[in-house]
This record gives structure tokens, C-alpha cells and sequence, in this order.
């Protein structure tokens, strides 16, 4: 079925440019395969891993070097031929399309700057804010002295939170008389590196805010909770202000030790690259971004990175983070079980992230996060992508936070 939504003159140069990328890759791992098969027994590869020799490997050159220059002629001709297309008001449908194809690719699309490589941005009705205060004091005549900030999972945009025409976010800042604002970000990229950015614009934000700035909430879906936390523990380390102002973090299902789907991914991986004739293969799974593969245990930081040594295949050498002293933390988890039921809530969860993960209970001490007991609740019957939506966790969300604000004020 053909997706029908404005298209811009971005969307088909990053697209062309994904399909020369894609043709070149497909090209590198069949030469990977013809070397690997050809290769004698006990000899070693010629032009390197991967690579043919002779008259093979000129033919494959070849191959890349035609398929890069029909790429830029093809950038170069819709660079002058195709008007920018589309309307000013954010496409709901197209967003979600970059968004899943950023949360996949977002690293490679920053990489080789893919025009549909999506840039992080605090957004208000689907609309970036603008810089400098004045410029945001006439966008948010009505700006409020405290802000709730939703920041969504991966492969997700921030128009997303609204369904079915219902803003749960928006109903909850009003309640709370608080503005609501969105995070945008690409998914693809690693969380610490969101983690930096994200922590960076909060700071603008103190400044820039059109009055003084004295509560701040942020609520994270699934990834959204791990880019928070590390925006706030780099936010401390690089002495900002805001994360003095942060007043709650809320967690909706976020894989705080990690997500089990990805892990079996990486599993895969391995075995593919210890199998000689399989091993070019094991390229196709690793087009899973640095994001995904940040959800195999949880990563927070540049360190906890895998390529950087952080964290082997199998195990969890993660730098353990408490949860921050001085903020109220709240975590909300789902299971797709009716009825308590241990393999399902232990393994299953709400169907990517299992109740431990979700709850920060781990088996190390060092490790765990110590929700209190009436800072956590577990909603039955739920998937994971319905702790967005679910009048259930905004109402919880909704008792928890004023019962935070009346703390605070009395504080």
C-alpha cells in the first residue's frame, strides 16, 4: 500500500542517496562473499578482508565507482529541477517514516549527511522552537514557569504522542500548569550522544526561557528514559543549571538494563561471524544503529559503548548509575499478562522490555535502581507502545506529579 503524504525535495535526495549507499553495500559484501569462497585454505586475502584481486577486483571497482557517479548526477538534477514540496504544517505520516527509517539508519544518515538525517529539536505542535528569548516569548505568549518535557522511544517522533486526535501530554501540562513541550530526536544515534545534545539545549533553555524557569519534569518512553538520564547526569558533570531544576523523571517501560529483543540480535551477529562462508552476512545485521545496539544492556554513556570496549557480546560492564539524589523518580511498567505470571513478566515484559528492566531491579546491587515502592507501578494487559497512549499511566502520571509539586512548594 503506497503511503500518501507531502514529499520534499529532501526526502527524494536523501532517498536517492540511500539507494547508491545500499547499491554499494550490496556490491562490498557479494565481493566480501566471492573472496571468501575463493580464497585458498591457510592463505591470506590479497587486497585485504574482503576484497578480490585481479581482474575480479577491477570489476567490482568498477561497479562502486559508476554507482557513486550516477548518484551525484542524480542529487545534482533534483538539486536543480525539483521545487521544494510540501506544506509548513508537519506531515503526521511522513514524520513517522523518518522517524522508523532514522531510529534503523540514524547514524550512517548523520554520517554521510543524508538530507533526511533528523536534527534534535524541543518542538511545540510539531514546530522546532526558535532561538533567542525574544523569539520565544512571541511563539509562547503563554509560557508557563515550568515545563514537561515528553521524550519519546525509538523509531518514533514526537508527533506520536498525540493518537486519535487526544493529547495526553498536553491535558497533563495544563493540569499541571506546566507547558508542554516535545523532544525530536533521530534514534539511530547513541544515546550519550543524544544524552550531550539534549543536556546542551536544556542549558539554552534556562536562558532563553521568556520568564524564569523553576520546574522541570521529563517523562521518557522507552529510549526516551535512558536519553534523559543521560542528559541529566551530563548535565551535572558539566556543572549546568538546569538539572537543579528538574524536579521528576518519569520512566514509561524504559530498558534500564536492556532490551532482551536486541541482545538475541547480537547473538546472531556472533555466530554469523564465526561461521567462515556466513560471515559477510553478519554485515546485514549490523545495520542496526548505534541506537539499537545501545538497548542491549542500556548504554548511558560514551564508555558503555560496545565498539569503544564497554560492554563484550554477552556481558554488562556498564558504569553503574544511581538514580539521581534530590529529583523524584517514577517508573511505570507493562506486561502483556493479565495475571502475574514469572516467565511471561520475566522475559516478555510488555513485549520488548521485560518488568525487571523496566522497574531497574538487577541482580548486582551495585547495579539496581531503587524506585521506591510507591514511586513504581506495574499496568497489566498493556504493550509497550501503549504506555504512550493509556489513560491509566497519565492518570497515575497526573496523582504522582501534583502530589511532587506539593512536596516541592512546601519544601
Amino acid at each position: 500500500m503506497a503511503l500518501e503524504f507531502p514529499v520534499h525535495k529532501s526526502d527524494l535526495l536523501g532517498s536517492a542517496r540511500l539507494v547508491i549507499d545500499a547499491t554499494t553495500g550490496i556490491t562490498d559484501l557479494v565481493e566480501a562473499m566471492h573472496e571468501r569462497i575463493a580464497r585458498l585454505p591457510g592463505l591470506p586475502p590479497s587486497r585485504g578482508e574482503g576484497r578480490t584481486s585481479g581482474v575480479t577486483g577491477f570489476v567490482y571497482d568498477a561497479i562502486r565507482g559508476i554507482t557513486r557517479a550516477v548518484g551525484v548526477g542524480v542529487e545534482t538534477i533534483l538539486d536543480l529541477t525539483v521545487p521544494p514540496i510540501g506544506s509548513e504544517t508537519p506531515d503526521p505520516a511522513r514524520e513517522a517514516v523518518i522517524a522508523a527509517l532514522n531510529g534503523v539508519l540514524g547514524d550512517h544518515l548523520a554520517a554521510t549527511r543524508n538530507p533526511l538525517a533528523k536534527s534534535m529539536a524541543l518542538r511545540r505542535d510539531g514546530r522546532p522552537l526558535p532561538s533567542g528569548r525574544d523569539a520565544l516569548a512571541a511563539a509562547l505568549p503563554d509560557a508557563e514557569a515550568g515545563i514537561v518535557v515528553l521524550i519519546h522511544g525509538l523509531c518514533m517522533c514526537d508527533l506520536q504522542w498525540i493518537r486519535g486526535g487526544r493529547d495526553r501530554g498536553g491535558e497533563l501540562g495544563d493540569d499541571l500548569g506546566l507547558t508542554t513541550l516535545r523532544l525530536d530526536y533521530s534514534t539511530g544515534r547513541h544515546v550519550s550522544t543524544n544524552g550531550r545534545e539534549l543536556a546542551e539545549k536544556f542549558e539554552a533553555l534556562v536562558d532563553e526561557w521568556p520568564r524564569r524557569l523553576e520546574r522541570i519534569v521529563l517523562i521518557g518512553h522507552s529510549m526516551g528514559g535512558l536519553v534523559a538520564r543521560s542528559a541529566f547526569h551530563q548535565g551535572e558533570a558539566a556543572g549546568h543549571r538546569w538539572p537543579k531544576l528538574v524536579g521528576d523523571l518519569v520512566f514509561l517501560g524504559s530498558p534500564h538494563h536492556g532490551a532482551p529483543l536486541e541482545k538475541a540480535g547480537h547473538w546472531i551477529d556472533v555466530v554469523l561471524g564465526a561461521t567462515p562462508y556466513a560471515a559477510p552476512f553478519a554485515r546485514l545485521g549490523r545495520i542496526r544503529s548505534a541506537g539499537i545496539n545501545d538497548m542491549r544492556h542500556g548504554a548511558l554513556f560514551d564508555e558503555d559503548r560496545q565498539e569503544c570496549g564497554g560492554s563484550g557480546p554477552f556481558g554488562d560492564t556498564r558504569r553503574p548509575v544511581p538514580l539521581p539524589r534530590g529529583v523524584n523518580c517514577w517508573a511505570i511498567a507493562a506486561t502483556v499478562a493479565q495475571t502475574e505470571s514469572g516467565p511471561t513478566d520475566a522475559i516478555v515484559g510488555d513485549g520488548l522490555v521485560p518488568l525487571d528492566s523496566a522497574l531497574g531491579r538487577h541482580a548486582d546491587p551495585v547495579r539496581r535502581l531503587d524506585f521506591a515502592a510507591d514511586h513504581q507501578r506495574v499496568i497489566r494487559g498493556l504493550g509497550h507502545l501503549d504506555l504512550m497512549w493509556n489513560d491509566e499511566v497519565f492518570d497515575q502520571l497526573r496523582r504522582w506529579l501534583r502530589s511532587s509539586e506539593r512536596v516541592s512548594s512546601h519544601g
